[in-house]
């Protein structure tokens, strides 16, 4: 069995299409779980792997809402729900998360209990954690807001992901000599906030990573024609992140 694995829970966006939630993947090695990104549509998907009481963390590369919004629901299902939490489950996010939640959560004169559910801890660029096997390493990436992709490791394996970012030197940098770099290719054009297909291809390139899987492809793109245009930037291998798509890493 690889050290590590990626199965992808869901890649769309801005909306879930049917049969495809929004941003979320499950990442791991062992019997160590991490969510990384909670889009809409995806806690469903991931209880068909595993359930919140049993995840290692949760790990979100940025608040905007196809990315974290099934966090809403993760803590009803975590406080009010048939699951008994041993502790709060460790949230990694951006600075805010937990108020940005409450803030949402919050129905009367008290705030939601927010970290009875999730102990949570904000993002900075060069954050690691150590997560059973697994060590999450943080770098801000270039949103427009504050925005991290992160680079996995475990044993000899290795993943990057990009979260929403325009290209910049820290997804080549997060990316080195990877063995997948999970990279968002939204739009057709140019953007100062997405990658595009060809960027995507130029950042593995740089990177020297092994494999290359597009992710977040918007609606005015096919995967196919995604994947095609990312070819011709990168000469490794590309592929989709088709929701149910399981990635074997070494």
């Amino acid at each position: 069995m690889s050290d590590l694995s990626l199965t992808v829970l869901g890649s769309a966006t801005p909306y879930p299409e049917p049969a495809n939630p929004c941003s979320g993947y499950l990442v791991s090695s062992g019997e160590t779980h991490v969510w990384l990104d909670a889009g809409p549509g995806t806690l469903a998907e991931l209880r068909r792997h595993t359930s919140l009481d049993r995840l290692a963390g949760i790990w979100i590369s940025h608040l905007h809402a196809d990315h974290c919004a099934d966090l809403l629901t993760a803590y009803y299902g975590a406080l009010f729900a048939d699951l008994e939490l041993a502790a709060p489950i460790p949230l990694f996010g951006p600075p805010g998360i937990a108020d940005r939640l409450a803030g949402f959560l919050t129905n009367g004169p008290s705030r939601s209990p927010v970290e009875r559910a999730f102990a949570v801890h904000e993002l900075s660029d060069g954050h690691r954690a150590e997560l059973g096997p697994m060590t999450f390493t943080a770098a801000a990436v270039e949103h427009g807001m504050p925005a991290f992709g992160v680079r996995i490791e475990a044993g000899a394996a290795s993943l990057a992901y990009s979260g929403d970012t325009a290209p910049c030197p820290a997804v080549a940098a997060l990316a080195k000599n990877c063995d997948a770099l999970l990279c968002e290719a939204d739009g057709p054009v140019p953007s100062e906030v997405h990658h595009t297909p060809e960027d995507a291809g130029a950042a593995a390139t740089a990177a020297g990573t092994r494999k290359l899987i597009l992710t977040h492809v918007g609606p005015f793109l096919t995967p196919g024609e995604a994947v095609t245009r990312a070819a011709a930037r990168f000469d490794g291998p590309v592929a989709y992140a088709a929701p149910g798509a399981v990635f074997h890493l070494s």
